[in-house]
């Protein structure tokens, strides 16, 4: 399995992409798709119209906003060359109203000429081909569910926490993980709200024993502050700070850039 960040900031970061994530196992997954990071998926040589599974963690835009793009590009791509492979997008309970609203609403998006499957989800687990997904809810927003996915493939593991607070479910998504990526937006200095602080994910990391903690989902204030040694307060394994186009073997010892 090989995960590639596709970004690793938020908003209107100076220079990351807002959060997404390429996941490679017998069929490459879309984990979000924030602002940005539908260049960034250029940039890693994979043919977009061969993507057949989008997964969302939640919907605000930060983790969704580039899929208007993608969508019209597939649309435009499938009018004017080959008809692209079905799409099937999975996310937490209001996907359905959410997609269905934008595809009657949207110039162009209710002519479609390639199916479209929308799945909700909530904490059953779930196959893509012979990838397993067990989605759990985490704690961030009292407007909607948000979920974290646990993708494990040929006995390798990586969990997701999109945007989180500290929760038994996350620890339980994070659970002996060969690589877990954490929303870690701000530094031990700075207030949490709704998000993990480094320490934070130092923490849920030593509790879960997993073997490797990325940390990703940067405000710019966790940029001012050195937030792996914040994090290495509480754990004491492999702590990697992410980048746009990190990409990762999960389950081995070396990374690549």
């Amino acid at each position: 399995m090989q995960v590639t960040i596709l970004g690793s900031g938020t908003n209107l970061h100076p220079t990351r992409a807002a959060a997404g994530y390429l996941i490679q196992t017998d069929l490459p997954i879309v984990l979000d798709f924030g602002p940005r990071t539908l260049s960034n998926l250029l940039k890693t040589g994979l043919d977009r119209h061969t993507i057949q599974y989008l997964l969302f963690t939640h919907y605000h835009a930060d983790h969704f906003s580039d899929f208007l793009t993608f969508f019209f590009d597939a649309i435009c791509h499938s009018m004017f060359s080959d008809v692209r492979p079905a799409l099937t997008i999975f996310g937490p309970p209001g996907t359905k109203r959410l997609f269905r609203t934008m595809l009657r609403t949207f110039p162009n998006f209710k002519d479609a000429p390639f199916r479209v499957t929308l799945k909700e989800v909530h904490d059953q687990p779930f196959a893509i081909g012979q990838t397993q997904i067990t989605p759990l809810p985490m704690t961030h927003s009292d407007q909607q569910v948000c979920l974290g996915y646990r993708v494990e493939y040929q006995g390798r593991s990586a969990a997701f926490s999109g945007d989180a607070m500290v929760s038994p479910n996350l620890v339980s998504l994070c659970q002996d993980a060969d690589l877990a990526i954490l929303d870690c937006s701000f530094s031990s200095h700075a207030p949490g709200g709704s998000h993990m602080h480094a320490e934070d994910c130092g923490k849920v990391a030593k509790k879960a024993k997993i073997k490797k903690l990325i940390l990703s989902h940067f405000y710019e204030t966790a940029d001012r502050s050195n937030v792996v040694a914040q994090a290495r307060r509480h754990f004491s394994g492999p702590i990697i700070k992410g980048k746009d186009l990190l990409t990762l073997k999960v389950g081995r010892a070396s990374q690549m850039d």
